[in-house]
């Protein structure tokens, strides 16, 4: 089978890419290497991909029409994972033009591209920052999304309803999977447990924007990729499903949590609260279940220690 991976390069395609490829499947990856981060990371997760035969790397902007249109006709994907976009909250207060560009514009590239040529399946990465300000917990996929909190939450519950036109209209199958807050190796530096690690190794301060109260619902990359790669392989007309860990957390849990598996204090400052931030995030996972057989293993303690080692690890290798 061949699979499009958009995004490829990043945290959680990579993970997928992989995961792909030692099931024997023909990978590519569409992904831009934009500097939303330090872009040398997203090509350090590749590396281990570039000497395969059924690896193949475009390096390309899903804003670009053209360029995707002729990708999807030239690879002929049985499926499409479609994980690129313009990730973050914060940033897209302050930028929601390119939100709209990426997240939006891009996705509508692909789905017409698809439309020319159909697929089997096609797995979108939807967020868990679409629920905004719903005030009840756990969140279900049938909750009302009435109050998104940051353009970055909009522009996902837009991709949503896309997604539904065009599987309503052109009967293509499609998967949303709201992910919620992972983490892991090779997690996105700017995410809370990367970021706190790296800022607590390095003697830093740590910000905390609120009061440390607020909750998160933390996914390890393990279980992620578990409920992700069964939606590879078990297309639906269209469903929206939930991945998270079901195990909310405080922020300085967190924090208290990485200064244990570090064996450093965090120099913490608590800061206002920002725009678009939410209270809580809290996964229902019954629907992934029942559809995937889904069922988070890995608790936060657990998934940090392991982001931790990895993260000493390299930076022992690197030498910093």
């Amino acid at each position: 089978m061949k699979i499009v991976v958009t995004g490829g390069a990043g945290f959680i395609g990579s993970h997928l890419v992989e995961a792909l490829l030692q099931k024997g499947e023909d990978v590519c990856v569409v992904d831009d290497f934009n500097d939303f981060y330090d872009p040398s990371l997203k090509r350090e997760n590749v590396v281990p991909f570039v000497q395969n035969p059924r690896f193949t790397l475009y390096e390309t902007d899903i804003r670009d029409r053209e360029a995707i249109t002729k990708i999807i006709q030239d690879e002929a994907p049985d499926v499409i994972c479609h994980l690129a976009a313009r990730a973050g909250v914060r940033p897209s207060v302050s930028d929601p033009h390119l939100y709209e560009e990426v997240n939006c514009l891009g996705t509508l590239n692909i789905m017409e591209a698809v439309k020319k040529r159909g697929v089997e399946n096609l797995v979108f990465a939807s967020s868990s920052s679409v629920y905004g300000l719903n005030s009840k917990v756990p969140f279900s996929e049938d909750d009302p999304i009435t109050a998104p909190a940051s353009p970055y939450a909009a522009t996902k519950r837009a991709g949503e309803l896309m997604l539904h036109t065009y599987a309503h209209v052109y009967g293509v199958p499609i998967t949303c999977l709201r992910f919620f807050t992972v983490y892991g190796e090779r997690g996105r530096p700017d995410m809370a447990v990367a970021k706190f690690t790296r800022l607590v190794w390095e003697g830093r301060k740590v910000p905390v924007y609120g009061d440390g109260t607020q909750k998160r619902d933390f996914t390890y990359i393990g279980d992620i990729l578990k409920g992700l790669v069964r939606s590879v392989y078990t297309p639906f007309r269209y469903e929206i499903i939930n991945l998270g860990g079901s195990h909310p957390v405080e922020l300085k849990r967190l924090v208290a949590i990485i200064e244990e598996k570090l064996g450093r204090k965090a120099d913490t400052e608590y800061l206002p609260a920002v725009k678009g931030d939410v209270p809580q995030t809290f996964a229902s996972v019954e629907r992934a279940k029942r559809l995937l057989g889904y069922s988070p293993q890995v608790g936060l303690e657990e998934g940090v220690e392991r982001y931790v080692k990895w993260f000493v690890e390299r930076e022992k290798r690197l030498n910093r």
